[in-house]
C-alpha cells in the first residue's frame, strides 16, 4: 500500500447562525482554552458516575489535545464571545489516543490511504445551548467537510449516552436530513465491562 498523503488541517466554513458563531481553530490558548476546559469539566464531569471508562481528560491531557494542529477544534461563541459549544475532529487517526489506525487501515483500506476517515473526539454544548441549533450547525460543516471527500465520520460514545441521551440517534437523524436521506449509521464495535461477586455478597450494580 502507498504512504498516505501529508495532514492538511480541515478548513470548515466560518458560519454565523443564530446568534451564534462556528469557528474552526488549529489551537486554543490563553483565555480561550480556559473557557474550553470549564465548557468540557461542566460537560462531562457527571459521565465520570455514570460510564465505567474515564470520559473526563485530566487538564494535562486536554491541553495537549488543544495545542495538537492535527486536531480540528470546533469552537461556538454566542454573540457576548461566551463559549457555548466545543467539539474535536481529526482525521489523523494517530492523533486520537485508545483508537486503533490499523482496524481503520484493514477494514477500510482505500478510505484508510487517502485520509478520508475523520474521528469526532468529543462533542460539548452549554446548557444553555442545548435546545438551540448549535448541535446541528456543527454536524452541517463536518456533514460539509466529510461528504466533499466521499469520506466517513466515527466516534464513540458510552451506553448512557446512547441509550438515555440518545445521541447517536441524535447525529443519525441530523446526517440523514442533510444528505437527503442517504446518509446511514452502523455499529462498527462494541466493548462490555463485567463485574464478579466472588463469594455472593456483593451485589454487583447495573444501571
Amino acid at each position: 500500500m502507498s504512504p498516505r498523503p501529508a495532514e492538511e488541517p480541515i478548513q470548515p466554513r466560518h458560519l454565523e447562525t443564530g446568534g451564534v458563531i462556528i469557528k474552526p481553530h488549529t489551537t486554543l490558548t490563553g483565555a480561550l482554552a480556559d473557557q474550553a476546559w470549564q465548557l468540557y469539566t461542566d460537560c462531562f464531569t457527571e459521565l465520570n458516575a455514570l460510564a465505567v471508562q474515564r470520559h473526563l481528560m485530566y487538564r494535562e491531557e486536554f491541553d495537549v489535545v488543544m495545542a495538537d494542529e492535527r486536531v480540528t477544534k470546533m469552537v461556538t461563541l454566542d454573540d457576548a464571545g461566551e463559549l457555548a459549544g466545543l467539539s474535536t475532529l481529526t482525521r489523523d487517526l494517530d492523533a486520537v489516543p485508545l483508537v486503533a489506525p490499523a482496524y481503520f487501515e484493514r477494514h477500510y483500506p482505500e478510505l484508510y490511504a487517502t485520509r478520508r476517515i475523520w474521528y469526532i473526539g468529543f462533542f460539548a454544548v452549554a446548557p444553555a445551548y442545548r435546545s438551540s441549533d448549535a448541535f446541528r450547525d456543527v454536524f452541517a460543516e463536518y456533514y460539509q467537510t466529510v461528504s466533499a471527500e466521499d469520506g466517513l465520520i466515527f466516534l464513540d460514545t458510552c451506553g448512557h449516552n446512547e441509550t438515555v441521551v440518545r445521541l447517536v440517534r441524535a447525529i443519525d437523524i441530523t446526517l440523514k436530513r442533510m444528505s437527503g436521506g442517504v446518509s446511514r449509521s452502523h455499529r462498527v464495535d462494541s466493548q462490555s465491562y463485567w463485574g464478579f461477586d466472588v463469594n455472593g455478597t456483593n451485589a454487583v450494580v447495573f444501571p
